[in-house]
């Protein structure tokens, strides 16, 4: 059974008890016998125990077991009401004023009916036909508030509730209904109550309602009834059954509200008696709700009278006799923290919080604590503890968030993502290194240093991004090592960002005076350059293109050579359009055997030559007509002032 059904059977217990001492009398005058009440026993308790939440915690943990293992906890049941203000609508003694208490007498006399508070004196009339209401001598005192003796302030229905020396809060005389009485009562937090009992000094009213909030006292909502015309007083059948659907409403009961006992008589209301679903409470959100309460709130809404208030003797003395006294208002429960907590403590603005474990936070430990949403909060049950789980970061993050699509796609084992990984680490768990950077894997993942920079060359490497377990950066053709920082065998060193590293090329047999036979014609088919070549405007303006290449390699391709080059600048093109970067320059295999023109690999030349198609339509041809002079670096200032000259229109005059 869970905690809360055996407190249940506990307040029920108290209740009977209680009442049976009520009944054999007890009130709060001289002369009468003090009679036990509710509070008694909770009231010294809660004081021994220094109020909720006092003394130093419990060794072991209540919260974990003897493995450390997390279980629910609970903190002890209270009397919630024990030296609390209570805000009340209505106090005798200001100004002083009389009050007359009733005796057993005379409510015998009063006859059977006397409970209505309705027709008593005709009542009497007819069972003495012709005779005058017999004198009642009634006990009278005097309230007054500002003298101790005679007080009967708020503060008396929350005190240490001593039966021998019973102190009652009085209300003012006679406030019948429509009037009310008012007893409000702040807990200072959400409380989980689990009854509400008062103990009276005067006789019980005819009707009350008790009411809970939810919300500090903003709001109110029935929590019980109690009147014999549940109808006519509150719209609402009487003793009407409790099923499923409707148990986290309140009731009216037209129990506890006969006149007897005069004085000692309790009204208990036990928030899970009669609840369908009390035996499964840890199961019943709507019944943990129902429990919930910072405030409660007592209205007293009409008297028990005899009917002697209008009568013609004095009725005066008669209403005087009239009026609301408490000796002891409890609420009993416990400090609501949802099973993860075993005391509240006040915290430094003074305010009653939860002494959260399990990784929770809150003042009702209601959700968890920062960094630990791995799971979603829960309840703690006899069963499952339920604790917050910390989100899997590897130590690279101290903030993470829930998913709860991520939360069902792992079977509900994990929903926590990381935020703001540091480290140079990334992933839903920081668990990879971030772009840029690969796992040291001599180092675990927890490690700060555990992702090191790729240092991919800004040259040689195709990318920044680098292999996450080898640290190898993404090289270009003819690049190698780790970062991309030298040529591989077989290329070598190019000055171009876009292929920095070049084949090393075999020169071909044609391309060298003395590497092959120069065909028998070389003399009649054209002039072999002497490398002495000059210059000027009149040669830059008969060609249709003018640019400075870097040869790179040569190839044979049947008739032709094709040879890569890079073009360096262009200083002047034709039809065809000519782009600065790597192009495929195409000479025919004669004029190179014949030297028209003489060209060497990894070197620069300026080429002055006419558009032709070359023999795939891409490139740019070469033939015995063209000029390629070996490239000199003075040469760059006097080609732009051709170019100048030729946007001028000089290219034509010449």
């Amino acid at each position: 059974m869970s905690p809360w059904g055996w407190e249940a059977l506990v307040a029920l217990a108290a209740v009977a008890c209680l009442a049976a001492e009520g009944r054999g009398g007890g009130g709060m005058f001289p002369g009468q016998a003090a009679g036990a009440s509710a509070g008694g026993g909770g009231g010294g308790a809660s004081s021994a125990g220094g109020g909720v939440g006092a003394g130093p915690a419990p060794q072991p943990d209540p919260c974990y077991d003897e493995t450390g293992q997390a279980r629910r906890c609970i903190p002890d049941f209270v009397n919630a009401a024990f030296g609390k203000e209570v805000r009340v609508s209505s106090t005798c003694g200001r100004p002083p004023s009389r009050f007359c208490v009733l005796s057993e007498k005379e409510a015998a006399m009063a006859g059977p009916g006397s409970n209505s508070g309705e027709g008593k004196a005709s009542q009497q009339q007819q069972q003495h036909p012709g005779a005058s209401s017999p004198p009642r001598p009634r006990a009278c005192h005097l309230c007054d508030a500002a003298e101790a003796k005679r007080a009967h302030p708020a503060a008396y229905l929350t005190d240490l509730n001593n039966p021998h020396n019973l102190t009652c809060w009085q209300s003012e005389s006679f406030p019948q209904h429509p009037q009310n009485v008012t007893l409000s009562l702040s807990l200072g937090k959400k409380f989980e109550v689990t009854y509400v009992s008062l103990q009276f000094c005067s006789p019980r009213p005819e009707s009350m309602a008790i009411f809970k909030s939810m919300d500090g006292g903003r709001s109110w909502v029935p929590f019980q009834f109690y009147s014999a015309q549940c109808r006519k007083m509150y719209g609402r059948p009487s003793r009407a059954a409790i099923t499923k659907q409707n148990e986290q409403e309140a009731v009216c009961t037209d129990s506890h509200t006969d006149v007897r006992p005069l004085s000692g008589g309790l009204i208990a209301f036990s928030t899970l008696d009669g609840r369908p679903s009390a035996h499964d409470f840890d199961n019943s959100p709507v019944l943990q709700d129902w429990v919930t309460a910072t405030d409660i709130k007592v209205v007293f809404s009409r008297l028990h009278t005899f009917g002697d208030e209008n009568d013609e003797g004095d009725p005066q003395l008669a209403r005087d006799s009239y009026y609301y006294a408490v000796s002891d208002l409890q609420v009993g429960g416990r400090c609501k923290c949802n099973g993860h907590a075993a005391r509240c403590l006040r915290d430094r603005d003074g305010l009653l919080a939860c002494d959260c474990k399990h990784n929770t936070a809150g003042p009702e430990c209601d959700r968890c604590k920062p960094f630990h949403y791995d799971r979603p909060w829960q309840r703690a049950t006899a069963r499952e503890a339920n604790q917050c789980l910390a989100c899997n970061c590897n130590l690279h993050a101290r903030r993470c968030r829930f998913n709860m699509e991520l939360y069902k796609l792992s079977g509900r084992k994990s929903g926590g993502v990381c935020l703001n990984c540091r480290h140079n680490t990334a992933g839903r768990h920081c668990h990879y290194c971030k772009e840029g950077y690969y796992r040291d894997m001599t180092k675990p993942i927890t490690h700060r240093k555990a992702c090191k920079a790729c240092d991919c060359h800004p040259v040689g490497a195709a990318g920044k991004t680098c292999n996450q377990t080898t640290g190898q950066c993404p090289c270009k053709d003819g690049v190698t090592g780790i970062t991309c920082n030298r040529c591989a065998k077989g290329y070598q060193q190019s000055r171009s960002p876009i292929a920095p590293c070049i084949k090393i090329p075999v020169v071909p047999p044609t391309t060298t005076a003395s590497s092959t036979e120069e065909p028998s014609d070389c003399d009649s088919y054209c002039k072999a350059s002497k490398g002495k070549l000059k210059i000027n405007m009149k040669k830059y303006c008969k060609k249709d293109y003018a640019v400075q290449i870097h040869i790179l390699k040569a190839d044979k391709a049947g008739e032709w050579w094709k040879f890569t080059v890079n073009i360096i600048s262009v200083y002047k093109q034709g039809t065809n359009r000519i782009r600065r970067g790597d192009q495929i320059l195409w000479i025919r295999s004669k004029d190179i055997a014949c030297k028209c023109p003489k060209i060497k690999p990894m070197k620069k030349y300026l080429l002055l030559g006419h558009d032709e198609d070359s023999p795939d339509q891409n490139g740019i041809v070469a033939d015995k007509s063209s000029l390629v002079i070996q490239w000199r670096d003075t040469w760059a200032r006097r080609l732009r002032k051709f170019q100048q000259r030729e946007k001028k229109g000089k290219c034509k005059k010449a």
